[in-house]
């Protein structure tokens, strides 16, 4: 139990059905869609879409999603929702052009958005409402207007200068980020998800919409053809699973980044955790060492699914066995070749359980804060910029190259425990998100925190070659830190956010929702 002599929030307790998201109008309107007869799949989608109005600079319908989705009894299930690249797009090509790069803002950066496709088929499959009622709290918000959240605006005003052409006119006010509590609307959005509701994913992948997105991409030298986004098709996968301690951590599959954090766990399972102290200096070392490796070995390895060949080798025992071996308990070591994406921190979570204990940990994003800053000019749709997740190196199996999906940072997490699913679970953060994982599991199992303390606890972040340092942790810690060869940094925008909600056996519910983000648990 928290000490309420201190600032804080309390966990959320229910029984029929929560919600825990980024946004309270996302997380009421999944509320919402339970209450009139939805489940957990309808209301992750209906808070979703939303998220993408009240929080447009981290997420929208040019993106990207993945999902994973339990009902009790079955397996855990993955969906992926990532765009491909152009049928034409050429790493080669780029290259002789000079570039060593997918610059961020360009329309070689902008791969064919998925989340769209997911949903619709999501909502056919696992849904139980239909889209024109689970689009609906979206299409109203869209029309009449968001105000915009704190958080919001403090990511508006660092990202703003990504928007570009006519961008600047649906995504600026007066060529301004707005300030908080200023009324934003995308009454062009509004009309996409009309036409969603009606017709389905063709509405959005074929005709006029398409066109609109189409025409932005090649005014800017795109690739992207009509049959590119003709082509769009999300695909249902198996998870990966590993072990720590007593439960069970489940991550999206490749092209996805989750098998990270079973592989930085798995590091983490040779070092005394429990017995350190969980804001000190030794954890935070290990824990970043141990971040090192992993993500160096990602680098090496995940790519789109069909060119992702060693992931058995990836998450092998002796693999972290090896790695664990590399780390001075009293030194930091070098950072890892550096990644092919830039750092980012753009991206909402949403987590739903119903009272059917359906659960849903889902993600959506447009990469880095507006995406590529390219929007479509009659519906301002803002296109993703995923494509800047692609390398160049030739032979990479994460090389640029038409038609496939470039690794993706992106993962919602799932822990399981005695053959079920006891939390839907997920960190925002970018490049952050396996070690965000790995650090919330270890919060929960090694130092038996409860959901919201466990994402309550500062966070620190090897980035590169530099070590950020949340202004939670002391100076003493920073400096031991420093002693110990690490380069630090304190961070001007908080590493990431979390939500959870864990499932007991008792019938009940309980919300966390990171204090990072505008955002809370919900329940009824």
């Amino acid at each position: 139990m928290r000490d309420f002599h201190f600032p804080g929030r309390s966990a959320v307790f229910a029984e029929n059905g929560l919600c825990a998201t980024s946004h309270p109008l996302a997380a009421g309107a999944a509320i919402d869609i339970l209450k009139r007869g939805g489940n957990a799949m309808d209301a992750a989608i209906a808070g979703a879409v939303l998220l993408g109005i009240c929080e447009p600079q981290m997420t929208g319908i040019g993106g990207d999603c993945f999902v994973l989705y339990s009902r009790p009894g079955s397996p855990v299930m993955a969906l992926n929702g990532s765009g491909r690249a152009a049928a034409a797009a050429n790493a080669a090509g780029l290259r002789a052009n000079g570039l060593s790069a997918i610059p961020l803002t360009s329309a070689h950066a902008v791969t064919i958005p998925g989340a769209i496709d997911a949903f619709c088929k999501l909502s056919d499959t696992e849904g139980r409402l239909g889209l024109d009622a689970i689009l609906a709290p979206a299409i109203h918000y869209a029309e009449v207007g968001v105000p915009v959240a704190p958080r919001v605006a403090f990511d508006w005003q660092n990202d703003a200068d990504t928007l570009q052409g006519s961008a600047r006119d649906q995504y600026l006010f007066d060529g301004e980020p707005p300030r908080i509590g200023q009324i934003f609307r995308a009454p062009g959005q509004a009309e996409v998800l009309r036409r969603v509701a009606k017709d389905g994913r063709d509405a959005f992948y074929t005709g006029e919409v398409a066109e609109d997105m189409i025409a932005a991409l090649q005014a800017r030298g795109g690739l992207q053809r009509s049959e590119d986004f003709a082509a769009t098709q999300a695909d249902v996968t198996i998870p990966v699973v590993g072990s720590y301690k007593d439960i069970e951590l489940v991550e999206h599959p490749p092209n996805g980044q989750g098998a990270t954090a079973i592989l930085m766990l798995n590091i983490l399972k040779h070092f005394d955790m429990a017995g350190m102290n969980p804001v000190g200096a030794e954890r935070i070392h290990i824990e970043a060492e141990a971040a090192k490796l992993a993500y160096d070995t990602r680098n090496r390895f995940i790519a789109d699914p069909d060119h992702t060949a060693r992931l058995d080798h990836m998450l092998a025992p002796e693999t972290a066995v090896r790695l664990a071996e590399l780390i001075n308990p009293k030194r930091a070591m070098a950072a890892p070749a550096p990644i092919s994406e830039a750092v980012h921190k753009d991206t909402i979570y949403i987590t739903v359980v119903d009272k059917d204990r359906m659960a849903v940990s889902l993600i959506y994003s447009i990469f880095h804060g507006f995406g590529s800053g390219i929007a479509s000019d009659k519906f301002g749709i803002l296109l993703q910029n995923r494509g800047a997740g692609f390398t160049l190196e030739e032979g990479h199996p994460n090389m640029l190259a038409g038609g496939k999906r470039p690794m993706h940072t992106i993962i919602p997490g799932m822990l399981c425990k005695e053959g079920a699913v006891s939390m839907p679970f997920g960190v925002m953060g970018g490049a952050y998100q396996p070690n965000g994982h790995a650090q919330f599991v270890s919060n929960m199992t090694d130092f038996r925190m409860d959901p919201q303390a466990a994402i309550d606890l500062p966070r620190a972040f090897a980035d590169g070659a530099t070590l950020k340092v949340e202004r939670g942790y002391s100076d003493a810690v920073r400096q031991e830190l420093a002693d110990m060869g690490h380069n630090i940094a304190i961070p001007e925008t908080a590493i990431g956010g979390a939500q959870a909600i864990q499932i007991y056996r008792s019938g009940v519910l309980e919300g966390a929702s990171d204090p990072r983000k505008d955002g809370c648990a919900l329940g009824y």
